[in-house]
């Protein structure tokens, strides 16, 4: 079973071996959409460098000076990535644009639909195995790897489906109107991976079902009158959760400490990688 410290080689391999053959391809057909997907592929293995790293960083145990881990080294990471992918799709514009004033000539365009063709099903495969590894690790940092893949998968559909009228058509200044186009999907990713970086970065709620559950729990435990301060974060794939908890005036320490664990034991089952604080109080006093 592949480790979430290990996923990102996995990219690490095929994003070299995908750089390679597109940036030959795209040079010896002097193709501005093959080059323009080279630039993506390296960009994924800069980011995939970035996730090895940062994973790795992020699974070190809590310290003097990191009490609560070192988990956000992966949202760090996804937002690194995101400003790397903004970068190129702006650079991969600016080359299309260029192209289009001064000209296209594009040659050997077969050369170029193989290459497209193999990166698709390589990147294709990678992709889901990667989300599979982020589902059950629960990694932001292995999952935007895997999204990085999958936007590589349908840009370079986007480029193959591009070639394959410009072969039949010999119109060729659709070479970098597609690059442009995939340049627009690039900066979609850029923009959902910054999202949900910052989000995580900045401390926000857990989504909306994932609180449903926490109080769910909570209020299956008959001898809970109420609740209140529920506050949650994420911090790489552990969730953290706090909560204060009323009982009755007449609960005893020992029931109330009982009614601790087993609320924190059932969460720890939804969420096995979190960290859970149960407050318990005394319910008010009527007035």
């Amino acid at each position: 079973m592949i480790k979430k410290e290990q996923a990102p080689l996995l990219s690490i391999t095929s994003n070299t071996l995908l750089v390679i053959f597109k940036l030959a391809a795209g040079l010896w057909m002097n193709s501005v959409s093959i080059i323009s997907e080279a630039i993506h592929s390296f960009i994924d293995l800069l980011a995939s460098f970035i996730a090895f790293f940062s994973i790795r960083l992020s699974i070190k145990p809590e310290d003097e000076e990191h009490p609560f881990g070192h988990g956000k080294y992966e949202n760090i990471s996804g937002f690194l990535e995101a400003i790397l992918i903004f970068f190129a799709a702006v650079f991969i514009i600016y080359q299309s644009v260029k192209k289009i004033i001064s000209g296209v000539e594009i040659e050997n365009v077969g050369i170029g639909m193989v290459v497209m063709f193999v990166a698709a099903a390589l990147n294709f495969t990678i992709s889901m195995v990667l989300l599979k590894i982020s589902k059950r690790t629960d990694s932001i940092a292995v999952e935007a790897d895997a999204m990085h893949l999958l936007t590589d998968v349908f840009t370079s559909l986007g480029v193959l489906i591009g070639l394959i009228i410009i072969k039949f058509t010999n119109i060729k200044i659709l070479d970098p109107i597609i690059a442009i186009l995939v340049s627009f999907l690039i900066l979609k990713t850029a923009y959902n991976l910054t999202k949900k970086s910052i989000n995580d970065l900045l401390d926000t709620n857990l989504p909306e079902n994932e609180l449903n559950k926490i109080t769910d729990i909570v209020n299956s435990h008959r001898e809970v009158t109420s609740y209140h301060k529920l506050r949650t974060r994420r911090s790489g794939s552990r969730r953290e959760i706090d909560i204060h908890v009323r009982v009755g005036r007449e609960t005893s320490l020992v029931d109330a400490h009982e009614i601790t664990r087993e609320i924190q034991a059932e969460i720890k089952d939804i969420f096995p990688n979190s960290y859970i604080v149960v407050h318990i109080e005394p319910e008010r006093k009527s007035l």
